[in-house]
């Protein structure tokens, strides 16, 4: 995924972001500005979910947005 691509369309994505994942918090979304490794870190921390679960989860979530 592109990174420009997505910090150019955060603001939409992080209502999606808080949407799908309610765990997530306001500074969880903001803080990340788009970074994959930093999602997929706040999901392991928030759903106690292994890294490849979810980095698969972002992977999907990705496909689904654009």
């Amino acid at each position: 995924m592109n990174r420009d691509l997505i910090k150019s369309k955060w603001p939409r994505l992080s209502g999606k972001l808080r949407a799908k994942w309610g765990k997530l918090t306001y500074d969880d979304v903001n803080c990340g500005e788009g970074d994959r490794d930093y999602l997929i870190g706040r999901l392991q921390d928030r759903y106690g979910l292994k890294k490849e679960a979810a980095a698969l989860q972002v992977a999907l979530f990705e496909r689904m947005i654009f």
